[in-house]
């Protein structure tokens, strides 16, 4: 991403240093929105997609990826990506790292009428996926998710591990904190936790008739003891 992001601001903008680390600041959201808010020309995302596919292979999943998404399958939750990309960069993305397969649905910010923070993407996830915001989860690790996740009325989720200042994320007031990626699963009661799983930006619905619970903010510390389930429907995140 940074690389991409260099390439585009030399070709458009030319000399001087990108403004990655404000970039940063703002994932989460559509990039032509990104460009918007930083008064960057638009015309940064043409070369910014075409390096982002050519280097798509130098993409690696965070540890135990794989292993979370498959277990989530095998128990009955349906997956959904909701994710700032653009749906065919998205997908091509997720088919490099072998795990398009085990989506049921992957949506771009270009596919909806209003991108995050907006609650749209989540709600045609929703949709998609047949569940109500009772059984949602979002599970992001941007303040864009966040937002669009209350904004759906489903339980916010901030993932720790991703690219964004966690200080920000923190601040957010997200209704669960996820340091690890394996903590997903104990956060629904479905394993003890281990530091090898997990992915920001996904949705993810339970099976029919799975009971939900309501949280207010649930913090799970680093290699915590399994705890009660916040909740076992539907999981989001981008």
């Amino acid at each position: 991403m940074r690389q991409a992001f260099t390439t585009a601001y030399a070709e458009v903008v030319g000399e001087g240093e990108p403004p990655f680390e404000e970039y940063e600041r703002h994932l989460g959201r559509y990039f032509p929105d990104i460009m918007r808010i930083m008064n960057l020309p638009l015309e940064m995302e043409e070369p910014f997609v075409r390096e982002s596919y050519r280097l798509a292979r130098e993409v690696t999943l965070f540890d135990g990826v794989g292993e979370m998404l498959r277990t989530l399958r095998a128990r009955g939750y349906g997956l959904a990506v909701a994710t700032g990309k653009a749906g065919p960069r998205a997908r091509h993305l997720l088919g490099e790292l072998d795990v398009l397969p085990l989506f049921d649905h992957v949506i771009g910010s270009d596919e909806i009428a209003r991108p995050k923070p907006a609650p749209d993407i989540v709600l045609r996830a929703l949709n998609l996926l047949g569940a109500g915001p009772e059984e949602a989860m979002m599970i992001g690790d941007a303040v864009a998710d966040l937002d669009s996740a209350r904004g759906a009325g489903v339980l916010a989720v901030a993932a720790l591990w991703g690219e964004t200042d966690g200080v920000e994320l923190i601040a957010a007031e997200p209704d669960a904190v996820l340091h690890r990626p394996a903590e997903l699963l104990a956060l629904l009661g479905e394993l003890e936790p281990n530091p090898e799983a997990g992915i920001p930006g996904q949705l993810v619905a339970g099976p029919a008739g799975v009971p939900t619970a309501h949280a207010t903010r649930v913090v799970v510390p680093p290699s915590s003891v399994p705890m009660t389930p916040v909740a076992r429907g539907l999981l989001a995140a981008d």
